[in-house]
């Protein structure tokens, strides 16, 4: 099913979406790679503030190339989702509505998506110019002396993904394998 939402994404939102949904998202999205995390789980260590209100936003894990002339952002694809594994369900306890970042989740992960009714969409590894054209406005916000690896607040119309695990723990991953071996 297609379907179009706006970011932040509220948990009603998150719940009506299914593993194998095409989503375009209109928004408000932050990035947040490796450093990044790492950052913000020594902020919450610390009893401090994030950078941001973690509260049903999207992060996407992604560091951008450096913009071309006339563009918020240069290419702007998915990092491998996993690295950031460790951090992530602190953040989804703390209500992180949504991620979007290609490859595998580990069972910790898949339990706190369920367990706080949020989501986990891919985007197109290998697509990022393409993607970078849904990105109207690119602004770092914190931690910018890791430059690619800031955290940017962008702006985002029509942004393509995939649910890959969806609020009920249903995972496209495993599904299509199943499918496939039909």
């Amino acid at each position: 099913m297609e379907r179009e939402i706006q970011a932040p994404v509220t948990r009603e939102e998150a719940r009506q979406l299914k593993a194998g949904d095409y989503v375009y998202i209109t928004g408000t999205i932050y990035t947040a790679r490796d450093a990044a995390h790492k950052r913000m789980q020594e902020t919450l260590d610390r009893g401090e503030e994030l950078p941001f209100s973690i509260k049903g936003n999207v992060i996407y894990y992604m560091g951008p190339s450096p913009a071309r002339e006339n563009r918020p952002i240069g290419s702007a694809g998915p990092t491998t989702a996993s690295r950031m594994d460790r951090y992530t369900p602190a953040l989804l306890d703390l209500g992180l509505g949504a991620m979007i970042g290609k490859g595998k989740r580990s069972q910790a992960v898949i339990d706190a998506i369920v367990r706080n009714e949020a989501v986990y969409f891919a985007a197109i590894g290998g697509a990022g110019a393409l993607l970078s054209k849904c990105i109207v406005s690119s602004e770092v916000i914190a931690y910018e002396d890791l430059g690619t690896e800031a955290i940017r607040r962008l702006e985002v119309e029509n942004l393509p993904v995939v649910v890959v695990i969806d609020s009920q723990g249903n995972n496209l991953y495993e599904t299509a394998v199943l499918q496939y071996r039909k």
